[in-house]
């Protein structure tokens, strides 16, 4: 059991370094495995704030977050631009809870609906804009350094890895200390200049437009 664990973390821990530091020329690979994640997390949360449930406590839960997954996964995978709102959306959605659980609200009907509509407002902003690549660059990197910090907490905090990939943001915020969020701005602020670094020439085609 401890085996397995620490291969989990392991891969998990490598996963969200190269989504951190790597996470706008993955893209294909990235967008549509963000949106299975955060749309399980989004449906199973959406169940929790409209009735009250703890998180995938119900059989319900996991049917609509398994769901709402699978939706976005493969509008990710078929739409570039869909991908992007959906990433853009989680990010806004998840930096929105994060900061109204930080300042004391349980999470509830109002703090779901002020992060989806935090979510619509930046995945909407993001395409009118043109803004996909800052946006998806600052994302990834916010969201694969929170992940790593988060992975390497489980052991301190005696969490589950699957309530750090619900949400790796919140989890570091709400959870973490000052070291780790410390560790989580100093990785992420390197992943942001890795990143703009990297790809200051290079800008990634909607894939849809190569059919």
């Amino acid at each position: 059991m401890l085996f397995e664990l620490l291969c989990a973390v392991l891969i998990a821990l490598l996963f969200s370094t190269a989504v951190a530091f790597f996470g706008y020329r993955l893209l294909f690979l990235l967008l549509p495995i963000f949106g299975f994640f955060w749309g399980f997390g989004l449906g199973a949360q959406t169940i929790q704030a409209l009735f009250g449930d703890a998180f995938l406590a119900t059989v319900t839960s996991w049917v609509v977050g398994f769901v709402v997954a699978l939706f976005a996964a493969v509008l990710s995978y078929l739409f570039f631009y869909i991908g992007v709102f959906v990433l853009a959306a989680a990010i806004g959605y998840s930096v929105v809870v994060a900061i109204l659980l930080a300042i004391g609200l349980d999470f509830g009907f109002i703090v779901w609906l002020l992060g989806i509509i935090g979510g619509i407002a930046l995945g909407g902003v993001t395409i009118f804009f043109n803004l996909a690549k800052p946006v998806l660059i600052i994302g990834t990197a916010l969201v694969g350094s929170a992940a790593a910090v988060g992975t390497l907490m489980i052991g301190v905090v005696g969490a589950a890895l699957t309530n750090v990939l619900q949400n790796p943001v919140r989890f570091v915020i709400n959870e973490g200390g000052f070291v780790a969020i410390v560790l989580f701005i100093l990785m992420a602020a390197a992943a942001m200049f890795v990143q703009f670094q990297q790809n200051r020439e290079y800008d990634y085609e909607a894939w849809e437009n190569r059919i």
